[in-house]
């Protein structure tokens, strides 16, 4: 069974199915905030999410990191490396990419097992 997590008309936050969840691009609230802040509120958004699912991030599979800036790397690292669970770290990968609005640092997407 298919079960959509925060569904709008565009798009759900996130989405299960045959016992992995796939969690859409998530960016913080702040688009006014700098790299840190922005990271710490994506984390906390995928999070939620993978808590609402029904699951946790030891369970992550993969996370994607988009950044418009790849000079903020090690700045977005400085975050994302003390919310993973280091005993269970995702597959990742990291680009630089235009974002849908230039006052964003940061946008991620995840996959986790349920």
């Amino acid at each position: 069974m298919i079960i959509r997590y925060q569904k709008g008309s565009r798009m759900s936050q996130a989405v299960s199915y045959g016992g992995v969840v796939h969690i859409a691009g998530q960016v913080a609230d702040d688009r006014k905030a700098g790299i840190e802040d922005q990271t710490r509120d994506v984390l906390a958004k995928i999070d939620a999410l993978l808590h609402e699912a029904g699951t946790d991030r030891s369970k992550l599979l993969a996370v994607n990191v988009f950044l418009p800036a790849i000079i903020d790397f090690d700045a977005m690292n400085s975050v994302y490396d003390k919310w993973i669970d280091p005993e269970n770290p995702p597959a990742r990968a990291c680009v630089e990419a235009r974002l849908a609005d230039p006052d964003l640092r940061v946008e991620m997407t995840a996959i986790a097992v349920l």
